[in-house]
């Protein structure tokens, strides 16, 4: 009998890289485009193996499995699946923890040095008929900057590898790394109380939990210098956007670049998006022509292994 893998959902331009790992095994591909939990609970009641992107494989949709052997979620992040409730009922879940670390390293730079540059707010400038060659803000250069890191798992040190070649020195927070790690990067450990405090940016990256839940919050942000920058191409969840707002509007702080929100898409007339001191991608970070096929062809070889079958 076949086994059957069922997609809830996916953005890809196809699904050619699991059609070529599964053509040689007795497998059934099964893609949906489910949009929320009932959807994905009638698609993957008869599953032995789901794969899911965005749609939400929470506990009822868990609880109509008959007999799933794992879920395998396109990404690197967990959120969108329950867990506790794969846990209850023995179903191991896996991700793709290990693709797109370039790609989300490379766009936190990109959106920092738009930032710190001011690249954004001088072009809307311009395009408004102001040509003044002095910027809005007053920033120190980003070689007397210093850089804090939430978290320092592998994205993060390959930012700060390439923070340091431009000059800046790196602190990060982190507290389930080893001493060694941040010695080797030379990167000095600090609290995070300290890292907002002392900071010029702030970058996140670190996963949502809940003890990560708007880690950036209106205390924290009170915390930080008011020429300091805030950069997030982690987990929208971890950023209040309202309090962050606030600080925005108020110049407590001098700017923020935000490619994940807690919500998205994020509404046309969200009030920051009306602001000059903020950029907004739409969850790009991840991606590169060659990191969409590595995914799926990792995810689809996730699945075999759940499967028991060799690739």
């Amino acid at each position: 009998m076949k086994a059957r893998v069922v997609v809830t959902d996916w953005g890809f331009q196809s699904l050619k890289p699991e059609e070529e790992v599964f053509a040689h095994h007795d497998i059934e591909l099964s893609a949906h485009q489910c949009k929320n939990e009932d959807d994905v609970a009638r698609v993957a009641a008869d599953a032995d193996i789901v794969m899911a992107q965005w749609a939400p494989v929470r506990k009822k949709a868990i609880d109509a499995m008959r007999h799933c052997k794992g879920i395998v979620r396109y990404g690197i992040g967990l959120d969108n699946i329950d867990l506790e409730a794969a846990r209850a009922r023995d179903i191991p879940v896996r991700n793709v923890p290990d693709y797109c670390l370039d790609e989300v390293a490379d766009h936190t730079m990109a959106m920092m040095l738009a930032l710190q540059r001011q690249v954004c707010s001088v072009f809307s400038l311009v395009c408004e008929g102001t040509w003044k060659i002095t910027p809005p803000l007053e920033l120190p250069p980003l070689r007397k900057s210093t850089l804090g890191l939430v978290g320092f798992g592998r994205i993060s040190q390959l930012v700060a590898r390439r923070a340091q070649s431009f000059g800046l020195a790196v602190i990060a927070a982190d507290p389930y790394v080893e001493k060694s790690v941040f010695l080797k990067a030379d990167v000095h450990p600090v609290s995070l109380e300290e890292l907002f405090r002392v900071s010029d940016i702030v970058s996140l990256h670190c996963p949502l939990t809940d003890e990560t839940h708007h880690v950036v919050s209106a205390s924290s942000l009170d915390r930080m210098k008011k020429s300091s920058m805030l950069v997030n191409t982690s987990r929208g969840g971890l950023v209040d956007i309202r309090a962050l707002e606030h600080v925005l509007t108020n110049g407590r702080i001098a700017g923020a670049a935000l490619d994940v929100l807690e919500q998205e898409p994020i509404l046309r007339d969200d009030p920051i998006l009306m602001l000059p001191n903020i950029i907004v991608t739409s969850h790009i970070s991840w991606y590169s022509s060659e990191s969409v096929r590595e995914l799926q062809h990792r995810a689809a070889l996730a699945a075999l292994e759940l499967l028991k079958i060799s690739g």
